[in-house]
């Protein structure tokens, strides 16, 4: 029989987290690693978003890793082609190639207390790691709300996420649920060629105009022959932001002056009274995610659109019925009616319940989601109680409202780096887990400063927030404070585990045996 495979890391996914933990790894001078990836290519939400006007809304030279910049972005808002190309390409650069394991998709993850290893599970066999770092991503799960008679809709239905580039919405009746990132790329990409396009808007979003433009080749030449004004370009992309942040997290009525811009922005295409009162939100502005179009609204002005002002409760044959919601169109009440050829569903993931939490068994036999029933939460947003050398990147509480997600996951590589560090330090077999006190420590601690956000004043409900209410989604602070918060692993925090004495001892025995 061969010998099971044994890692020292197993990544798990190829996103932006899973390939920059992996060449973290190289620089740090580990190879003995494996990045398991469910899909057949590198790309995680880039490669699975693939839908029509699918683009960045941070500016591209803010949305790529620092050790890995790239001169030739050709728009100042790159899209899903671009950034998909420049993940592949960092593939290459960084020679990760020999360490990806495509199509092995990870069912179940234990964790092993006499070997202090972690038994992996996937669709192509199985495999022992002593640290894995999930990268899997919360924008990676497609939710599709269950509305009543979907499955006797006789029409296409599909995910923006999983978008059928076969099916050919020509001349179609589309109707696209939601008006989330995602909707508001696709309406304006797919409006001039569909017979009729129903929005259906349970919360109406808050869109600021969307400055893209060509970057030129004066531009790029000038990053390619010297690198520093990339450098510096980015760094101001990124003090910009952080200018910004004390709005978001100490003072939500300075926003105030962002609604402003954000109604003349709607202003200037929807002219109807009706139509721009249904689109404007009754919430505080970035309360919910504020979104990037400079062609959604006019999209929406046109006359084969209608916006129907409720989500869409039930589906009788090709016949979608709203939740008593108000065509803006029609100006009529009461539970609005669409005939449709095609359901788009633009509602988003499963962000705060993750379903790779299922897959996930710790020391104590629990799952993952059975640890985080009723709160999400991870000690710097990395190391969860209960589960020894298993970190998360984007795990609780580190994402943004207003920047780059990149800067987010550098910082959190740094914690990964540091992580590995103190376990070569300790040495032997061994492993750390997230003491419980530090873990609700830092929890208390951002949910403490969560209290004074747009995201909890602001007076919305978004997918931010838990089942419960509290937002374990979004950091309640700068990236840079972030950084400085997980530049390096306080030991202090964690349980130093090392085998229990009858594993070890039942160890020296069988290699006392092999010897004689």
């Amino acid at each position: 029989m061969g010998r099971q495979e044994h890692v020292r890391v197993a990544v798990i996914g190829s996103g932006f987290g899973g390939l920059g933990a992996a060449v973290r790894l190289r620089r740090e001078g580990i190879t003995d690693f494996v990045v398991l990836e469910r899909a057949g290519s590198v790309g995680g939400t880039w490669r699975d978003n693939s839908y029509p006007g699918c683009a960045c809304d941070v500016p591209s030279h803010l949305y790529s890793f620092s050790f890995a910049p790239n001169p030739d972005w050709p728009r100042t808002f790159s899209g899903q082609r671009h950034i998909r190309a420049y993940l592949e390409r960092v593939t290459d650069i960084f020679g990760l190639r020999p360490h990806l394991r495509l199509h092995h998709e990870v069912t179940m993850m234990r964790w092993d207390g006499d070997e202090l290893r972690w038994e992996i599970e996937t669709t192509r066999g199985t495999l022992t790691a002593d640290v894995v770092v999930s990268a899997t991503g919360p924008l990676s799960d497609p939710r599709i709300p269950e509305i009543p008679g979907l499955d006797s809709f006789p029409g296409k239905v599909f995910h923006s996420s999983r978008w059928d580039h076969d099916y050919d919405l020509c001349g179609k009746r589309v109707a696209v649920i939601g008006t989330g990132a995602s909707a508001i790329q696709i309406v304006p990409a797919i409006q001039p060629e569909v017979a009729g396009l129903t929005l259906f808007q349970r919360t109406p979003p808050w869109v600021l105009p969307r400055m893209d433009r060509e970057i030129t080749g004066v531009e790029r030449r000038l990053h390619r022959q010297l690198p520093f004004t990339g450098t510096v370009r980015r760094g101001l992309l990124w003090g910009m932001r952080e200018l910004q942040v004390s709005a978001f997290t100490k003072r939500p009525n300075q926003l105030g002056i962002i609604e402003s811009a954000a109604k003349r922005n709607m202003a200037r295409s929807i002219k109807d009274p009706a139509l721009r009162a249904g689109l404007t939100p009754s919430y505080r502005i970035g309360c919910k995610r504020i979104l990037l179009s400079s062609d959604y609204y006019p999209a929406l002005a046109q006359p084969n659109v209608d916006v129907v002002a409720s989500g869409l409760a039930e589906v009788r044959g090709s016949t979608l019925v709203a939740a008593g919601g108000t065509s803006q169109a029609e100006g009529s009440g009461g539970g609005t009616q669409a005939e449709a050829d095609v359901i788009i569903f633009g509602t988003g993931f499963h962000v705060t319940d993750m379903p790779i939490a299922e897959r996930v068994v710790g020391a104590d036999g629990r799952t993952l989601a059975e640890a985080w029933k009723g709160r999400m939460q991870a000690l710097r947003g990395a190391t969860v109680a209960g589960f020894p050398n298993w970190m998360t990147i984007i795990g609780p509480n580190t994402g943004l409202g207003n920047s780059s997600m990149i800067l987010m996951i550098e910082s959190q590589l740094n914690y990964m780096a540091d992580y590995l560090r103190q376990l070569d330090v300790l040495g032997g077999r061994v492993a750390l887990g997230a003491r419980p006190s530090a873990v609700n420590a830092w929890n208390r601690k951002v949910q403490d400063r969560m209290k004074r956000t747009v995201w909890s004043t602001g007076g919305c409900t978004s997918w931010y927030l838990d089942e419960n209410g509290r937002n374990t989604t979004i950091w309640p602070g700068t990236t840079g404070e972030f950084r400085r918060a997980t530049r390096e692993v306080d030991l202090m925090e964690y349980e130093v585990i090392r085998p229990p004495r009858k594993a070890a001892a039942a160890r020296s025995v069988d290699g006392a045996e092999g010897a004689a």
